[in-house]
């Protein structure tokens, strides 16, 4: 392995999206990144992406054979180098009203992007203790702010975030930072925009006729009403990965970042939620924003 200066980075969830991206930029930025995909294609794909020196890892966080197979891997590469930053991205998303979506699919959010994230920071807790490194965690402005129709994915983020700060308070004595990215707007390509319209429609043919007429028109109104945001405002993923670069490399980092392309909409967003009554804010700010019934 080649010793970076800047020091060794696992990444999980790089097979596409915010994760990809970030693991070849961080690779651009001369560090040694460990990017844990979940199929040899994917590693194949990311490979040729990048430079000669990132590293793919299978690596699916719900798999403890994976994670212990991962963390041996990555221990002997570093050796007494240590860890310099563990970012736990990977995530999945149910589409769809609470009520119509499976409790194997509610499961499966919780696996993922809750229960595999503690799993994966477990096991390099020691080698982040080596290197007095830091652990990202990929949040959501969802876990601040519950959102209709992708509740279940709030409620996943809301559970990061408080494990974030508690981590944050125990691993102190460790010299180990523990931080959270909270983007603001949707991080989108018009593949993926393509793709939610995809899950919307499979989630609507999958509910009853019953749940349709209750939900049917509303969740139709929020979906389209977010692809819509994501393809005309949706943050581009290099406003995220620059933020997560600086979060790398501050030498005291923030407790939370949020990135976005319109800092002083999230700023009265903030002031909102902060000075209206709850009842207000969610029945009035946020709920008739999208033309509810």
């Amino acid at each position: 392995m080649n010793q970076s200066n800047k020091g060794a980075v696992v990444i999980t969830g790089t097979s596409t999206g915010l994760g990809r991206a970030t693991a070849l930029f961080l690779d651009k930025k001369g560090y040694q990144v460990f990017a844990g995909v979940r199929t040899e294609k994917d590693a194949e794909s990311l490979k040729q992406a990048a430079s000669g020196n990132l590293i793919p890892i299978i690596l699916d966080i719900t798999k403890p054979e994976q994670i212990k197979s991962a963390l041996d891997f990555v221990s002997l590469a570093v050796g007494e180098q240590g860890l310099f930053a563990l970012i736990n991205n990977a995530v999945v998303a149910a589409n769809g009203a609470i009520e119509c979506t499976t409790i194997e699919d509610i499961r499966l959010n919780f696996e993922v992007n809750v229960i595999g994230q503690i799993a994966v920071t477990q096991a390099f807790l020691p080698m982040l203790r080596k290197a007095k490194g830091r652990i990202i965690n990929i949040s959501g402005v969802c876990g601040r702010v519950a959102v209709p129709y992708f509740g279940i994915l709030s409620a996943t983020k809301a559970a990061l975030e408080s494990l974030t700060d508690c981590l944050r308070m125990e691993l102190k004595s460790s010299g180990v930072e523990v931080l959270s990215i909270l983007p603001a707007d949707a991080l989108i390509t018009p593949e993926q925009a393509d793709k939610q319209e995809l899950n919307y429609q499979k989630t609507l043919a999958n509910i009853s006729p019953e749940h349709q007429a209750l939900y049917g028109k509303n969740h139709k109104i929020h979906i389209d009403n977010v692809i819509k945001h994501n393809r005309e405002v949706g943050s581009p993923l290099e406003i995220v990965t620059e933020v997560i670069l600086e979060a790398l490399e501050a030498k005291k980092p923030k407790r939370q970042y949020f990135p976005t392309k319109y800092p002083w909409s999230l700023r009265l967003f903030a002031v909102y939620k902060r000075l209206l009554p709850y009842q207000y804010f969610h029945d009035q700010v946020y709920f008739k924003s999208f033309n509810y019934d």
